[in-house]
Formats: structure tokens, sequence, C-alpha cells
């Protein structure tokens, strides 16, 4: 039964997009990309609810928007409503009198009346200054009846020409970042290299001529699982890791204590700068899922090493 339902919803989406008017769609998307003022966005029941989350994904994203209830226009909160806006009006049927009785007050206003439903004959169609018809062949609930697939259909068109007024807004990722300071997205789109390596005396470095016995002690108090190996100017020559170290054990044996890191040391391994977002350096440690790595060197740009970037702090920061 389930992977009928699925397979229903998939033809009846597939439905939207093969009879959706792109051409009147893209007239919807000059409008809102030219608005000066404020994309407002209001309807009832479901659809109330696909127009509160549309209008936070288009503040976030760089669309000044916001959701307005009917019924609390109705009752004051028209006044936010200036010639300048854009009113879109989500509906399904287009027939939900508390829209209609938006109508002449946000013509009062002087803002431009759009409406998104699925009924192109619909009076709300015919009283707004330009609608776009959402195609839906029919709701996945057996009754014809809840909103499934016109609320998703709503969703979609709705993501998809926000995207689309990023893309000609040339909404940048610094932007939104600056837009989610909080939580899980801030955090990966924020949070910095430099921000969690480990640098200044923290960070085990030794010559490439230093014996294992000289630099065991490095290696063990600063935990970081690796030593980096540098030459006098700081530069990178290689890396010596606990990997590198139950190597050299197995083919050496006791002779390891005297011989230096640069016979043991992993030689031009993988860095990255110390700018680059710290979620980039975890995906760029695990890329090789044969042979992923936990810990990476950080250099500059003239190649100087700057600090160790390491995963398990990258894990502890809650990315």
């Amino acid at each position: 039964m389930l992977r009928k339902l699925f397979n229903a919803q998939q033809d009846y989406i597939n439905y939207f997009f093969n009879n959706l008017d792109y051409e009147q769609v893209q007239k919807v998307f000059e409008i809102f990309l030219h608005c000066k003022g404020t994309v407002v966005i209001t309807g009832v029941g479901k659809s109330g609810i696909i127009a509160r989350k549309l209008a936070a994904t288009m503040v976030s994203t760089g669309t000044r928007a916001q959701y307005l209830s009917p019924m609390d226009a109705l009752h004051g909160d028209l006044g936010t409503v200036t010639e300048k806006d854009v009113f879109v009006m989500l509906s399904k049927s287009g027939a939900s009198d508390e829209l209609f009785n938006l109508i002449p007050a946000v013509r009062n206003k002087g803002a431009t009346l759009v409406a998104l439903v699925s009924n192109s004959k619909s009076r709300l169609s015919r009283e707004c200054d330009i609608s776009v018809n959402l195609p839906l062949q029919k709701e996945l609930c057996p009754f014809d009846l809840a909103p499934t697939t016109s609320a998703t259909l709503q969703l979609i068109f709705g993501d998809v020409l926000t995207v689309a007024l990023m893309r000609a807004k040339e909404f940048s990722i610094d932007s939104y970042a600056l837009n989610h300071p909080a939580g899980r997205i801030g955090k990966r789109i924020s949070l910095k290299v430099q921000d969690l390596m480990v640098r200044g005396v923290a960070l085990p470095t030794c010559a490439p001529n230093t014996k294992l016995m000289d630099a065991i002690v490095d290696y063990s108090d600063k935990r970081c699982g690796c030593v980096l190996v540098l030459n006098e100017q700081r530069k990178l020559l290689g890396i010596f890791t606990d990997g590198d170290l139950r190597r050299a054990l197995q083919n050496h044996g006791d002779q390891i204590m005297e011989l230096t890191i640069s016979e043991m040391m992993t030689a031009t391994p993988r860095s990255i700068g110390p700018r680059v977002l710290a979620w980039k350096a975890m995906q760029a440690m695990e890329e090789d899922q044969k042979h992923p790595i936990t810990v990476m060197p950080v250099i500059e740009e003239d190649e100087t090493v700057v600090g160790l970037i390491k995963m398990h702090d990258i894990v502890q920061s809650g990315l």
C-alpha cells in the first residue's frame, strides 16, 4: 500500500511540473524580484501554515517578507501594508471568504495582489492583479479532500521561487551566515578552521632530524595524536601520526627510538587554510572513505604552518 501511495504522489507532483504555466510564473517572479517593499504572504488553514513557512524562508535568504494572518489583518495588522508591497494570497480552492474580505482593503493600500491557487477559474484568481495556477490532479487523500498534495505543491512552488530570488539577488553565504548566527546552521556557515585549531605553544612540532626519543614528549603531552615536522621557516615537511608510529614499530621494532622523525613521517600530508569553514575541513578529512584522517595541518597562503585542526574538536563544536 505504501509503495502505491508514494507512486501516486509522484505522479501527482509530475502532473504539476508538466502543466505549470512557466510564462506566468516568470511574470510573478519579476514582481517579487522588483518589489520595493515587503512580500506579504497570507493563507487560511493549511495554506496559512505553508505561507508562514515560505515567508520565514524568504526572510532568511535575502527577500524582505512577512506572514500575515487573514484574521489579524482584518483587525488592524493590515496597517503594516503599503503601496510598495506585494500581497500574496495562497489558497487551494481560491474560494476562502477570509481572503475575499481582505481584497478591497489591500487594494485601498495600493499593494499588488498575487493569487497562488490550484483552481484557475476561481474568483480569487479573477480578483487579484495576477495569479498562478498550481496544477493539481487530485489530493493524495482517498476522499480528495485533505490538503495533502496541494500543500506539497504550494511548498515546492514557494521554495523554488525563493531560491530563484536568492540567485537573482546574488545572496552570498556570508549574508546567509549573518541571518543564522545560532544553531547548527549558524555554526556551519560561520565557524572557521582558525576558530577551532590548535595553535601556539599547544601545537606539537619538531625538526626533521629529531629522533623519536626527543619528539615523544611533545607527541604525548600535547595529545594531538601527531607531530608536525617543520623546517626552520616553519614550512611543513610532513606529519608523524599514531598510524606512522604503528607502522614504524611493525617495520623496525625497538630500533625506532634511534630513527629520525623524517624517516618515519608521512610526507606531503593533506592540509587546509585557516579561513576555510570548519565543516569543510571535516568533509576534507572524510572524503577518502578508505583512508579517513582525524588531524590536518593548517597552512597560510605563504605555506607557513599556523595550526592543527582535529576532527575531535570539530565534532565537539556541534557541527
